[in-house]
């Protein structure tokens, strides 16, 4: 009878030993858990990184024999320049396609000097030629096909005609203090002589364009380029 009474006694603790060591275990998990859940400070929620949208672009094509209006930003002349020089521009005024500005005032286009002729001493008049190559939009460069440009030194044959008539005259007056009448007709052909050899040895004037200088071209071909539409 003790012995039973021992041996159930026994169960009855191991039972209850078992049933409290898995409550234990079960409300120590919860608790971890809800103290992750709840105990814990909340955390801020962390923004979500929204890439910002691209622009849209579309192509619009400008037709050849748009007119460019330009103000040049660089120099070109006609005893400075060399063949191969660059040339800087920019438009003077935006080019619309549409309603809308497809190259806007201050677009900058880069060309290169395709000709120079300085001003001769006994003929030929200065001259200098150059031609625009490319545009830039933005972050993009395009070859443009454009017509040439060319300015000619203005012609100096009045001047001339004005410095040898000024020697004719001052050797006329010259020769006939000296010598009459025959030594002003002698001294009118060395006038003459002396008006002719300062037009020769004059160089006529130079062809200068400075920065600011107005200038116009025309497409030769059409130009594509992307317009951003958003």
């Amino acid at each position: 009878m003790t012995r039973l009474l021992i041996v159930t006694l026994g169960a009855t603790l191991a039972i209850g030993a078992c049933g409290t060591t898995a409550s234990d275990t079960t409300d120590t998990t919860l608790g971890s858990e809800n103290g992750a859940a709840a105990g814990a400070p909340a955390q801020p929620g962390v923004p979500r990184t929204t890439a910002p949208a691209r622009p849209a672009f579309r192509e619009v094509t400008i037709p050849a024999g748009t007119t460019l209006p330009l103000a040049l930003t660089s120099a070109v002349a006609s005893d400075t320049s060399a063949v191969g020089d660059a040339v800087a521009a920019e438009l003077t005024r935006p080019i619309t396609i549409d309603g809308r500005d497809v190259l806007p005032a201050g677009t900058p286009l880069a060309g290169v000097v395709t000709e120079v002729d300085g001003s001769g001493r006994v003929k030929g008049r200065a001259m200098i030629a150059f031609r625009f190559t490319s545009v830039r939009t933005g972050d993009a460069q395009h070859d443009v096909q454009a017509a040439p440009l060319s300015r000619l030194a203005p012609a100096t044959k009045g001047e001339d005609a004005t410095k040898i008539g000024i020697g004719a005259g001052a050797g006329a007056v010259v020769g006939g203090i000296l010598g009459g009448k025959e030594g002003a007709a002698k001294g009118a052909a060395v006038g003459g002589g002396a008006g002719t050899g300062v037009v020769l040895a004059t160089k006529g004037q130079e062809v200068r364009l400075g920065p600011g200088a107005d200038v116009t071209t025309r497409l030769t071909a059409p130009l594509t380029v992307q317009v951003r539409t958003s």
